[in-house]
């Protein structure tokens, strides 16, 4: 028996970055809110064990059980589609804080660029400068609208960095710490990019540099370069991450609840409003559903997207015909760059998730795209995260993969191999979308996810560019022996890749072009708001939790809008 619970103003699927954001300002705004989360509370005091490399970052401790839950995977519409049956390319976050805590802290702006970009791109290049199996679509609003959005979320989490990069758009305030300490290795990407004529600058990090005090009264401590952030959560306090940041903000009003090991199944919809969501207790099985005047998706994409193709909420994307948005836009990253092998020994064992340094040259459009077979671009840096022991295992292209050499090797080079590599931008296809499986179920009955995702002769032409700059950076930095990147063909969902993901419930100035409008309100749906990644109309050369950040504060401001007037905020 379904058991109905109080109503309350606000109900966020999902604790995380977005979910704390939008928490945290509708109940410093009096409204009462409750956030779902299927997974359980944790907190600093719970990675006392962090530096566990083979409990967290190989047997993945903090991420989504897929015996419960796990998308299927296709190249394209003619193969079958599987189930992803262990993490592979991406790494789906759970729990407290959900992928906010397990993330590195690579915190960029996107570019205004990436806001218009098929202005932009036509402005410069003409209408067909990409075959029209390309869908690309300017996202609703401007850089220099969301501006104060991605200040804002900057000062919440004190991002520690620099303003030098030529390429980026105007701010209205410094980062509120300073840069990381510029290292050994750092210098030496440093001195080789600017002679080669690039800019090089510190990358903006939620590693944080110094104590820091955002605006709320959360406090985040100094970053000790463990070299344990991606796949971690950390002891310290030092990465910024929802769970010491957002959501305390949002509990001390005393208008936040959270109720853990809830699993949203369903959002309930009568006309053009909908009442409330469904959800199962994990633990004792019961279902119960929650009312509110406002739902608030805040979920993985793939979550937030397969949450309203089962409740029917809009209309899904037909490859076919090319009717719909709901499920279109996927998108991913490529990851094109070059190894170097040296003489000399580095530190490579010690350092931060974001600690590093980037150049823009190549990235977005501030190169000349008019003789390239693509658009967009990368930024390219050099990371020094903390080399752990179990994963890291270089060794030159000629060594056997197992045995005394390979153990030789390994060793030896452990000290003595740099990487250069970049997060190449991603443009959506009409073949690569979102949809539901007709065959395979999850753990309650409902049926799963369905990627259907290859690479484009865009991402392959940029690969290679990108793979050849990065290559020729790396033996200005003195490299004896230079690898670059093996060139892509199909996309394999096996390796670890990125957790980069993008669209499927993109954001539009028209109902038509997308789901959500730019200040992520349904446009079917007036009191439902679908916050996260997936409201990107393609992916950019960055990490995208800046934007995503951005992103929620300014839905955060539509909802309490609308929470006093109602109606369409657009």
């Amino acid at each position: 028996m379904v058991k109905t619970l109080p109503k309350v103003d606000v109900v966020t699927v999902g604790v995380g970055w977005t979910g704390g954001i939008i928490a945290a300002e509708c109940a410093k705004a009096g409204l009462k809110v409750i956030g779902l989360e299927r997974g359980q509370e944790r907190g600093t005091e719970d990675f006392s064990k962090v530096h566990d490399e083979y409990r967290y970052a190989i047997r993945y401790e903090l991420m989504q059980n897929l015996a419960k839950e796990t998308i299927t995977f296709r190249n394209n519409r003619k193969m079958p589609a599987l189930p992803m049956r262990q993490m592979g390319s991406f790494l789906l976050g759970e729990g407290l804080g959900g992928s906010g805590t397990h993330w590195n802290g690579q915190t960029w702006r996107f570019l205004p660029y990436d806001f218009q970009i098929k202005t932009m791109t036509d402005k410069k290049y003409g209408p067909n400068k990409l075959s029209k199996d390309y869908i690309l679509q300017d996202w609703g609003l401007t850089y220099d609208q969301l501006e104060p959005y991605f200040d804002k979320f900057e000062k919440t989490a004190g991002i520690s960095g620099e303003d030098n990069n030529p390429n980026w758009g105007k701010r209205s305030a410094d980062y509120p710490t300073p840069p990381m300490k510029k290292t050994q290795i750092l210098k030496k990407f440093e001195s080789a990019t600017s002679k080669l004529g690039y800019h090089p600058f510190m990358m903006p990090s939620a590693n944080l540099s110094e104590f820091y005090t955002n605006p709320d009264g959360a406090q985040i401590t100094a970053c000790q370069y463990c070299g344990f952030c991606e796949r971690f959560g950390c002891e310290y306090g030092a990465k910024t991450s929802p769970e010491i940041t957002v959501v305390p903000t949002a509990r001390k009003t005393g208008n936040f609840e959270m109720k853990f090991q809830a699993n949203v199944v369903e959002v309930l919809k009568s006309g053009n409003k909908v009442t409330g969501v469904r959800y199962v207790d994990t633990l004792s099985g019961e279902e119960f559903i929650q009312p509110a005047e406002i739902v608030v998706l805040t979920s993985y994409i793939f979550n937030n997207t397969k949450l309203l193709m089962v409740s029917k909420i809009g209309e899904q994307y037909n490859p076919d015909t090319g009717k719909g948005t709901l499920g279109r836009n996927y998108c991913y990253q490529i990851l094109p760059g070059a190894t170097g092998f040296f003489d000399e020994q580095y530190n490579t064992f010690m350092g931060a998730g974001a600690l590093g340094m980037a150049i823009d040259d190549f990235n977005g459009d501030s190169f000349d795209h008019s003789n390239l077979e693509f658009i967009h671009g990368g930024n390219i840096s050099i990371t020094q995260t903390g080399s752990r022991p179990i994963a890291t295992n270089v060794a030159p292209p000629d060594t056997p993969t197992w045995g005394a050499e390979f153990k030789k090797q390994s060793i030896h080079n452990f000290t003595r191999t740099l990487s250069v590599g970049a997060q190449g931008a991603s443009i959506s296809h009409k073949e690569n979308y979102l949809s539901l499986d007709g065959t395979y179920k999850d753990a309650y009955g409902i049926p799963l996810l369905q990627l259907t995702y290859n690479f484009t002769k865009q991402d392959i032409a940029l690969h290679k560019f990108i793979s050849e700059k990065s290559a020729e950076i790396m033996k200005e930095m003195g490299a004896k022996t230079v690898v670059g990147r093996e060139a892509i063909d199909q996309y394999d969902i096996v390796p670890y890749q990125t957790t980069h993901n993008t669209g499927g419930t993109v954001m539009s100035l028209a109902p038509e072009e997308g789901v959500v409008n730019n200040y992520l309100q349904h446009w079917n749906a007036e009191n439902l708001f679908v916050v996260g990644a997936g409201n990107f109309a393609h992916n950019g050369g960055y990490n995208p939790t800046g934007t995503v950040g951005a992103l929620a504060y300014r839905a955060a401001e539509g909802i309490i809008k609308y929470s006093k007037s109602g109606g369409s905020l657009v």
